[in-house]
């Protein structure tokens, strides 16, 4: 084929994914898989921007005085010799004019302390708004993606009244954004337990663009049982879905226009109580097996978990009411997402009327190809949202009966050890059944001198959050996810290489 065919043969393709569908393709992306190695290692110049519609870059802060602020300077920024990829991000637009950045604030590690701190402060809201318009501006992004995990939950110092400030916060951005003609959307909980204590979800959508449904993490290893990540149905006696989640936010007020529906491109690990119980519901004893690129124990990319498929000995299994996957080996039980179980969440979530998908995140898609066409789960995104009658498939796609499939044992590889190696858990947008390890302490009270988190003097990977109890403050002891250590200046877990740390 002479060059210019294949010029002409890639921009079909482009035109095909881009303006196949109307719908809205929400693409988180983690940029700490930059600093993964081997196969694992994601850059922003691995991103296939035709493939999104929206890119959020992952994650900025917030200080305790209610700036924005980089977390990770040498990687954002120019100065310093830094790696400047807020830039390179939005440069992505070069390649997909009708592409829309979007910079993402908070996440999982933030906590709740800041922003329930700042939303119920007028100074504390200008200054968030004001830093916050300017870092989207100077560095080219569309908009703001709002990430509070969750108002009036977790580490909250305002309780219920974050319900109202998170409201009055969106409608204070949302008038100063309009100046500027900037997007702002929203990452939300899912399921009705925890949404109903967060969101006055009238007032939430009326002010935002898109609001992104983190359905998925509706179970877990922190579960005393086996569930599935993100199961489109459910039988009785079970009660997180996708389903349920969706039509939950509909009915209470959320235009289907601005609905987005959340897709784990991540399996979730169980170790099973008793291999020979092993079917959804069975005892489980704790965390599974971590990924060997994202090294967090109970928690595998899709792009991890595709390989091991292909190379050792599972029973991979279908569950024809959740309508997804799950494999067994051993004492091993991995629930996760394929490109058959995306396309009936996504064919279901469109007769809704809803925008479109969100997902969690492409670092963890088959990026590379290895178990097939590269980003197969994203194509299997698009291609339901275009109406394909055909849906793209990989070697481990599942049938749509329950099926046993035995694969040749071969020798896994093990996680590799590297230093520089920066990994997170995908906490960074879990709904709040994901329930963080913690544990009461009996250190005395005069550690804490008012509500909020401290650090802990004997182990950075930890702090405490201080509580008034009936007889005075009580800490209570929290684990920073893996490989991040509590970074007291900005009062989130952060990077160990950006904190100073002497325990």
């Amino acid at each position: 084929m002479s060059l210019f065919l294949k010029f002409v043969f890639g921009v079909v393709l482009l035109t095909v994914f881009v303006e196949g569908h109307d719908k809205v393709v929400v693409c988180y992306y983690g940029t700490w898989a930059t600093y993964r190695s081997g196969d694992g290692k994601f850059s922003v110049s691995d991103i296939n921007a035709s493939l999104c519609t929206h890119l959020v870059y992952t994650f900025v802060g917030i200080h305790d005085d209610g700036t924005v602020i980089s977390l990770d300077p040498y990687l954002d920024l120019p100065d310093n010799q830094g790696l400047d990829n807020f830039k390179k991000f939005n440069a992505l637009k070069q390649q997909n004019n009708q592409l829309k950045t979007i910079l993402a604030v908070g996440g999982w590690n933030q906590g709740s302390a800041n922003y329930s701190t700042m939303a119920a402060s007028a100074t504390l809201r200008k200054t968030f708004i004001t830093t916050a318009r300017d870092m989207v501006l100077t560095y080219g992004f569309d908009g703001l993606d709002i990430d509070w995990e969750y108002p009036n939950q977790r580490d909250s110092t305002q309780g219920v009244a974050d319900v109202n400030n998170f409201s009055l916060l969106l409608k204070e951005l949302r008038e100063e954004f309009d100046k500027h003609g900037l997007l702002i959307t929203v990452a939300v909980a899912a399921v009705e337990s925890s949404a109903s204590l967060s969101y006055d979800i009238p007032n939430v959508a009326k002010y935002v663009d898109l609001v992104n449904i983190m359905t998925y993490d509706l179970y877990g290893a922190w579960d005393s049982i086996t569930g599935h990540n993100a199961p489109l149905h459910v039988d009785q006696g079970r009660i997180y879905a996708v389903d349920a989640a969706l039509n939950y936010w509909l009915s209470q007020g959320c235009p289907p226009e601005k609905v987005v529906m959340g897709i784990p491109f991540y399996g979730r690990t169980f170790n099973l109580t008793d291999a020979n119980n092993n079917g959804v519901g069975a005892p489980s004893s704790g965390v599974g097996f971590a990924g060997q690129y994202t090294a967090t124990k109970g928690f595998v990319g899709y792009n991890e978990f595709c390989t091991k498929l292909n190379t050792e000995t599972w029973d991979v299994l279908y569950d024809s009411i959740a309508q997804v996957p799950y494999a067994i080996q051993d004492k091993n039980w991995v629930s996760y997402d394929d490109p058959n179980s995306i396309a009936k969440k996504v064919e279901y979530a469109m007769n809704l009327g809803i925008a479109g998908a969100m997902v969690w995140s492409i670092e963890t898609d088959d990026f590379h190809g290895k178990c097939g066409e590269d980003f197969a789960l994203l194509r299997a995104i698009n291609s339901a949202l275009a109406g394909s009658s055909t849906t793209t498939t990989t070697s481990t796609t599942t049938p749509s009966t329950t099926t046993t499939t035995k694969r040749p044992t071969t020798t896994s590889t093990a996680a590799p050890t590297h230093p520089t190696t920066v990994t997170t858990t995908t906490s960074t947008t879990t709904t709040s059944t994901v329930k963080p390890t913690t544990t009461t302490t009996s250190a005395p009270s005069a550690l804490c001198t008012k509500e909020g988190p401290i650090p802990n003097p004997d182990d950075c990977s930890t702090f405490f959050i201080c509580v008034q109890g009936n007889y005075g403050m009580v800490p209570t002891l929290m684990n920073c996810p893996a490989n991040l250590v509590w970074d007291d200046e900005n009062k989130i877990c952060n990077y160990r290489y950006l904190v100073k740390c002497e325990a």
